[in-house]
């Protein structure tokens, strides 16, 4: 456990004494990307890079001597535009087709026949308007009279009249009144019509530039210039210089090994891959001393790598798998 804490703590130590060295001026403006389970990032410092390259420096310099010549001419051709491009538009008329359509003759409507209701009466309470009597009443004249004058001999006779009653009456309802409505449907007709298929458009035509080709005579040299020159060649040497390739700085975040996945085996997986490629720290011991910061750093600076922690990128430019 104490063996753990102390790989923590320098690697805390290792990062701090790069990440942080600049104070203010580190720039943690920001955020990570979007946090996941599990992973850690860092700013971290990237040096400047630099590389070694011999260049021929100039011991003695070149000399040379003209002489001048006659001016020479050539015949050459120029293509010269005469017009520019342009477009036109070009009409396109209407396209038609004849369809069959429907067209309504008569509009539909409803037919509405009320059968009204029916009833019967019923006589009640019958009621006496006059009581039985009689009347003489005057009869013609009779068979037995000899005169042709009616007037002359006539009859009367006694006629009875019945007792007279009157009825009061009950209206009885036999069948309610109903209403049939019929729908009489609309009446159409498929005639031919003429349609649009394709509206009329204009089509935008390009019309290319125009080209021609002159012909005239091009001076080739001229007496102010040198026709023939006869040069002694400069002395070099070669020297080394080292050249900036890029400069550093910090990087935006980048996924580094978090501290709980930072175990022995990892540094010792470290240690055992830096050995491998030339730095070497020594025995693989799992311990993140002052040997294996120094050759990590030197590493990650050498191969243009995040300085300063153990992140993705270095673990795998070594082929250690943090997982």
């Amino acid at each position: 456990m104490m063996k753990k804490l102390t790989n923590l703590t320098l690697l805390f130590l290792f990062i701090s004494s790069f990440a942080f060295a600049q104070g203010e001026d580190v720039p943690f403006d920001g955020l990570p990307p979007s946090p996941e389970d599990g992973k850690c990032y860092a700013k971290c410092k990237v040096p400047d890079r630099y590389e070694t390259v011999q260049i021929q420096k100039v011991v003695k310099a070149g000399t040379s001597k003209t002489a001048m010549a006659k001016p020479v001419y050539e015949t050459a051709t120029e293509r010269v535009m005469i017009k520019e491009a342009s477009f036109k538009y070009k009409f396109k008329p209407a396209v038609y087709e004849t369809v069959e359509k429907q067209i309504m003759t008569k509009a539909g409507y409803c037919t509405r026949k009320v059968t009204p209701a029916k009833y019967t009466y019923k006589q009640t309470n019958k009621r006496l308007v006059a009581e039985a009597g009689g009347r003489w009443v005057r009869k013609k004249k009779a068979p037995n009279c000899f005169s042709e004058n009616p007037e002359d001999c006539f009859i009367m006779c006694w006629e009875e009249s019945p007792a007279q009653y009157a009825y009061d009456s009950e209206k009885i309802l036999v069948s309610e009144a109903t209403e049939d409505v019929t729908q009489v449907p609309a009446q159409y007709k498929t005639i031919k019509v003429r349609v649009v298929k394709t509206p009329a458009s204009y089509e935008k035509v390009e019309i290319p530039a125009v080209y021609k080709n002159f012909t005239k005579r091009v001076l080739v040299n001229s007496n102010c210039l040198e026709s023939t020159t006869t040069t002694t060649d400069a002395k070099y040497k070669t020297v080394s210089e080292k050249r900036l390739v890029s400069t550093g700085g910090y990087t935006d975040w980048v996924e580094i090994l978090c501290e709980a996945k930072t175990t022995d085996s990892v540094v010792r997986n470290v240690q055992k891959a830096l050995n491998a490629k030339g730095y070497a720290v020594g025995s693989a011991d799992g311990i993140m001393g002052i040997k294996t910061r120094a050759m990590l750093a030197k590493y990650q600076k050498e191969n243009n790598l995040p300085v300063g922690n153990l992140n993705m990128e270095t673990l795998k430019s070594l082929g250690i798998d943090a997982n």
